[in-house]
C-alpha cells in the first residue's frame, strides 16, 4: 500500500509581526508545517500501521526557503518514509490552482499511489481548494471533512462531518481523503524519531513546473486597532457584575 500525504510550508503564525501601516512582516517568522497538515501527517502514519505492508511519501512545493534541514527531518520523525519536495522560489506564493499543478506534476515523478492524504486547508490561506483540484488533474475521486478511514482491496471507506450529520462513504482507490483535525492527533517526535528521520531519503528537485497563479492578493491588511477604554471594576462593589455585562453588551 503507497500512502502519499500531501503538506504546506507556511510561516509560523506566531512570528509574523504588524507593522505600522497594518501590512504583515514575515521576516522573522521561521517556515514549519502548516498545523493542519501536522494532522494529515499523522492520518498517514496511523494508516499505514493498521494496513501494516504500507509506506508512506511526504510531498510538497514552496519557494526554496522550504528547503531547511531541521524542517525536513521534523516531516519524516513523524512516521514518513520518504520526502518528495519541490523548492523553487518559481513555486512560492501560488494560488490553490497552481499549488495543485506542481503537486500533481510532483505527484507524477513519485510514481504509484493508493491514496492521497490532504488537510482540512493551510493555516495561511485556508482556501480548501488543493485537495479537490489535485483530485480533479490526476483523474480520481476525492473526498472531504474525512474523520476516519479504513482500508481494503483497492477501496476506501471513510467517514465525513457534515453540518448535521456524520455519513459513511466508499470510494474507489486511488483516491485524494482531505482530513479534518479530528482525523488524528499530530505527535510528538521523540529523540530516536529526529534521529533516525535524518537517515531516510529527501529528495529536494529545485525544478518547479510551469504552472503560475491565475488569481493575485490586492491587499492584505491586519484589522485596524481599537482603543482600549482601561475600565476596571472592582468584583466586591455593588452592581460591578451588571456593570461589567453592561460593558460588554456595549461593545458588541
Amino acid at each position: 500500500m503507497d500512502i502519499l500525504v500531501a503538506f504546506k510550508v507556511v510561516p509560523d503564525d506566531q512570528d509574523i509581526q504588524v507593522a505600522a501601516d497594518r501590512s504583515l512582516d514575515y521576516a522573522k517568522a521561521k517556515s514549519v508545517v502548516s498545523a493542519y497538515d501536522l494532522n494529515a501527517l499523522e492520518a498517514a502514519a496511523q494508516l499505514a500501521s493498521q494496513v501494516g505492508d504500507a509506506t508512506v511519501k511526504a510531498v510538497t512545493v514552496g519557494g526554496s526557503d522550504i528547503d531547511d534541514s531541521k524542517l525536513k527531518k521534523n516531516v519524516l520523525a513523524r512516521g514518513v518514509d520518504e520526502l518528495f519536495m519541490v523548492a523553487d522560489d518559481a513555486a512560492k506564493g501560488l494560488d490553490a490552482g497552481a499549488t495543485a499543478d506542481h503537486l500533481a506534476a510532483l505527484v507524477g515523478k513519485v510514481g504509484s499511489y493508493d491514496v492521497i492524504i490532504c488537510g482540512d486547508g493551510s493555516a495561511d490561506n485556508y482556501a480548501q481548494q488543493v485537495d479537490v483540484q489535485l483530485a480533479a488533474r490526476l483523474g480520481v475521486p476525492v473526498v472531504n471533512g474525512v474523520v476516519g478511514i479504513s482500508l481494503a482491496e483497492g477501496v476506501a471507506t471513510v467517514e465525513r462531518v457534515l453540518e448535521d450529520v456524520v455519513e459513511t462513504v466508499t470510494v474507489p482507490l486511488p483516491a485524494v481523503l482531505s482530513v479534518t483535525p479530528d482525523a488524528a492527533t499530530p505527535r510528538i517526535p521523540g529523540m530516536k524519531d529526529i534521529l533516525a528521520a535524518g537517515k531516510k531519503p529527501m529528495n529536494v528537485d529545485a525544478s518547479a513546473s510551469q504552472a503560475t497563479s491565475t488569481t493575485s492578493i490586492v491587499s492584505c491588511l491586519a484589522p485596524e486597532s481599537m482603543a482600549r477604554k482601561g475600565e476596571v471594576l472592582d468584583a466586591s462593589a455593588d452592581g460591578a457584575i451588571e456593570q461589567f455585562a453592561a460593558a460588554i453588551k456595549s461593545a458588541l
